[in-house]
């Protein structure tokens, strides 16, 4: 900060400085070297999962001897020689690659909420919610688009176009959207259209949900491929629900101090982790409850609790009793977003209200999106 004050540049011009820096560098690298770090790096860790999520592929392949990109390639997906091999889904290298990402993208953030009067900020993050669940059923819009072509049907938006509404893709998109209408909502208040900016936004978060799930409710209401399962939404957010509650309760009791400076905005955050570890637990191990499809974890953490599982209890049951290997999980969602809480205390969300809703706001997010993905993905068979 010191450096900034001595040369006269502004925080929020350093960051758009180091993120053109940083886009013109990457892309350079990629031009130069374009099969090292292109095909080996960001194609084979970021794009080309992306590629094989969009065609419902298993992997794609880029041949380096014959310099082409083939989907499920004849060898197998782990037995092509000399090629770089994406599979959908996370790797521990993308992950981290994210995690940094999403760091200078939250920096970037606070820049421009620093700008902005979002007091209350508790209101602010529940205006967000819908958002966070708008994100995961467009991402099962997306879902949508493979279950056609596996059906052999064209998709109502093909890939690339497609790519915009899978992850990681899918957070730049949802967040340009809200971003828009954070905007909006503001100009409306600070010209006395309504009384606040949260009542607009929550409004418009919402209309965003109701219109992507009603789209996905008319393709399962005209195509025999895509079918409603509606007690998987019931099950999973009355579940979620009652867990969050009582684990919030029992917080309040034992712990008080944990809630002291986020009130209700802690119960959220446990709720959005809640929905995504029950549906986890029900997509990985209980589907034969409704319709029996297959899904598996594409984040190594998750497969990592369930391989552990797996060998801890010796299989999926108990004394003969199913219990699957990945009920762990929910636990572990449970149990982190408290720990997180503890750091928002009193006195640091009093000294940094701003900074700490935005922080407790994307916590929420990277649970409750993908959380909500899932449980939808189930509830329509897809």
């Amino acid at each position: 900060m010191e450096l900034l004050e001595r040369y006269d540049i502004s925080p929020e011009s350093a960051w758009i400085g180091t993120f053109v820096a940083l886009l013109v560098g990457i892309a350079g690298a990629a031009v130069v070297f374009t099969e090292r770090v292109y095909y080996g790096f960001l194609w084979r860790y970021f794009w080309g999962p992306v590629r094989a999520d969009a065609n419902g592929a298993d992997c794609v392949a880029y041949l380096r001897d014959e310099g082409q990109v083939v989907t499920n390639p004849d060898a197998g997906c782990s037995a092509v020689q000399n090629a770089y091999v994406a599979e959908p889904g996370y790797t521990v290298v993308s992950t981290l690659g994210y995690i940094l990402i999403l760091v200078f993208m939250l920096a970037g953030l606070y820049l421009l909420l620093d700008r902005l009067d979002l007091s209350p900020y508790d209101k602010f993050v529940y205006a967000l919610v819908p958002f966070m669940l708008f994100g995961g059923a467009l991402r099962t819009v997306e879902d949508s688009f493979v279950a056609a072509q596996r059906a052999g049907e064209a998709p109502a938006i093909e890939f690339p176009a497609s790519a915009l509404l899978i992850s990681p893709f899918i957070y730049f998109t949802v967040f340009l959207v809200a971003l828009g209408i954070l905007l909006v909502s503001l100009w409306l208040e600070r010209n006395e259209y309504t009384e606040t900016y949260y009542y607009p936004l929550g409004i418009a978060g919402t209309v965003l949900l109701g219109g992507s799930f009603s789209y996905l409710l008319l393709v399962s209401a005209t195509n025999d491929w895509m079918r409603l399962y509606p007690s998987v939404i019931v099950a999973t957010l009355g579940i979620a629900t009652l867990l969050a509650w009582g684990t919030y309760a029992a917080v309040e009791r034992y712990r008080p101090a944990v809630h002291a400076g986020t009130g209700l905005v802690g119960l959220v955050v446990i709720w959005g982790h809640a929905v995504d570890g029950l549906a986890n637990v029900f997509a990985n191990d209980w589907t034969q409850l409704w319709h029996g499809g297959e899904y598996g974890a594409k984040h190594p953490f998750n497969q990592f609790i369930m391989d552990a599982t797996n060998a801890i209890q010796g299989g999926e049951s108990i004394g003969g009793v199913f219990v699957g290997d990945s009920w762990p999980f929910l636990l572990v969602k449970l149990a982190v977003p408290v720990l997180i809480l503890a750091v928002f205390d009193r006195e640091f969300l009093e000294e940094n209200p701003r900074y700490g809703f935005m922080l407790l706001g994307a916590i929420v997010a990277v649970g409750l999106g993908p959380g909500t993905r899932d449980m939808i993905r189930l509830a329509f068979g897809i």
